[in-house]
């Protein structure tokens, strides 16, 4: 909070009263739970991971929120907690209109949260959720039990090794954006937006105020580069230079988004007459937005056809890696279920034959299998419930279920003239927007680290 507060009081801006504010409450009260709470080493039960992983999200985003609510845009309470929750969570959705005039620290801040929230998302992935057999992490856990296969020996080191390749991406980035014309401000927000695919820019028509094919371009290779598993990469700068096309993972990853790319690049000039490379720069950044999650525009994408709305609604389900920034469903969860259905397919022909369940020459595991299975069933039950939610609100269906599957993958924009690429989220009802935050942090969690405190059979001694 004291970075954006800094800002404010060097171009004299009276918004740093109200950072200083909120970074005092944030401090007595995080500082005194560490003093009353402290204790070394810290040991945790597999219950109380699950706890303090729900709750940190929402408290985070509580705090975070204060500086919106005691900014001079003076956020009531639900538009602060949901543009932390949204920040935090890396979503892109956002209440804000006219960024152009908006503070400087206020959009700095924004950005600050969506890169924390970047890095701690891939953090708790790597270190936490393996462990809890949540979301689909376990092949990474099960990659690592062999001691000579381990990317680093230690958690805590490969955490500090992710770190720094996330700040080395982040700079890169940054002086990229320069070059290509992006002015210093801008480009500080927009690198660290974009590692972290969460989308949020400073200008209300996002990247197409810029009207730069250098930008897009160069966003486009680092939303590619945040989506993804940041474990290749140190594996790639200890010396495997195959390390990040030997994953199948990625090639997957990229063949499919290449093939996006001609798809829309051939509709746009066929149906749009659209310039070929106009038209390949256009697909390839607006659907690698919405695939990696990221929510960034160049164009309001919705005004391209009935066939590319409804592309583009499949796609916020796709998502990046396991391993990196980006949200919702996500490669390795499609490849499982892809060998699970082959499987099926197999055994209906032939009953009696062993099949081997592998993926990457490594045998899957049941805990593997049941988890993909179990997280695409409660994503799609949780996308269909929010929407019958927002509706139950008075929202159309378009933006009712956009809504529901844009917060639980945190893609950001929706679809429709109210939540898309051309719109934002303000003129929707306070419960509306509770809801939309609840399914941000929902998604981000992969469900089940949630989902599980509402069981009864986990708070029984």
């Amino acid at each position: 909070m004291m970075v954006p507060m800094v800002l404010d009081l060097v171009i004299d801006r009276a918004d740093w009263q109200g950072f200083a504010a909120s970074a005092c409450i944030t401090l007595f009260i995080g500082g005194s739970l560490l003093l009353t709470c402290w204790r070394w080493p810290i040991e945790l039960s597999g219950r109380q991971a699950f706890i303090l992983t729900t709750f940190s999200w929402v408290s985070v985003a509580f705090f975070a929120s204060l500086p919106f609510h005691f900014s001079e845009l003076h956020f009531e309470e639900t538009d602060a907690f949901f543009e932390a929750m949204s920040a935090l969570t890396t979503t892109g959705s956002t209440i804000m209109t006219s960024l152009e005039t908006a503070p400087d620290g206020v959009l700095l801040w924004r950005s600050l949260l969506q890169w924390i929230g970047g890095i701690g998302i891939i953090g708790m992935g790597i270190a936490v959720l393996p462990f809890l057999r949540v979301g689909g992490m376990q092949l990474f856990r099960s990659e690592s039990s062999d001691r000579s296969d381990k990317v680093m020996p230690r958690v805590t080191d490969l955490a500090v090794a992710i770190a720094l390749v996330y700040v080395a991406l982040t700079l890169l980035c940054f002086s990229l954006l320069v070059l290509s014309g992006m002015g210093v401000f801008d480009a500080v927000n927009h690198a660290m937006t974009t590692l972290s695919t969460g989308g949020f820019s400073t200008h209300d028509t996002s990247i197409g105020f810029y009207a730069n094919p250098a930008i897009e371009w160069t966003l486009t290779a680092f939303m590619i580069a945040g989506a993804l598993p940041f474990v290749r990469y140190i594996s790639f700068l200890k010396g495997n230079r195959w390390a990040l096309w030997r994953d199948p993972q990625i090639r997957v990853f990229m063949i499919f988004l290449v093939g996006v790319w001609v798809g829309f690049a051939f509709w746009l000039s066929v149906m749009n007459n659209v310039e070929p490379l106009d038209a390949l720069r256009a697909a390839a950044f607006n659907t690698t937005s919405v695939i990696t999650t990221t929510g960034f525009a160049s164009a309001d994408y919705t005004a391209w056809g009935d066939l590319a709305v409804a592309v583009f609604f499949v796609l916020t389900l796709a998502g990046g890696c396991t391993g990196s920034t980006s949200g919702a469903i996500k490669t390795f969860r499609f490849q499982i279920m892809w060998i699970v259905l082959k499987i099926q397919l197999t055994k209906l022909y032939s009953p009696n034959r062993v099949v081997p369940v592998e993926y990457d020459q490594k045998p899957l595991g049941n805990d593997v299998l049941l988890s993909v299975m179990g997280f695409i069933f409660v994503y799609g039950m949780s996308i269909l419930f929010i929407a019958v939610l927002l509706g139950a609100f008075g929202l159309d269906l378009d933006t009712a279920v956009s809504g529901a599957a844009t917060a639980v993958g945190n893609v950001g924009p929706g679809l429709g003239s109210t939540i898309g690429p051309a719109g934002n989220f303000a003129s929707l009802p306070d419960a509306v927007k509770w809801i939309l935050a609840l399914g941000m942090m929902l998604g981000r969690l992969e469900f089940f680290t949630a989902l599980v405190l509402l069981t009864g059979g986990f708070w029984r001694d």
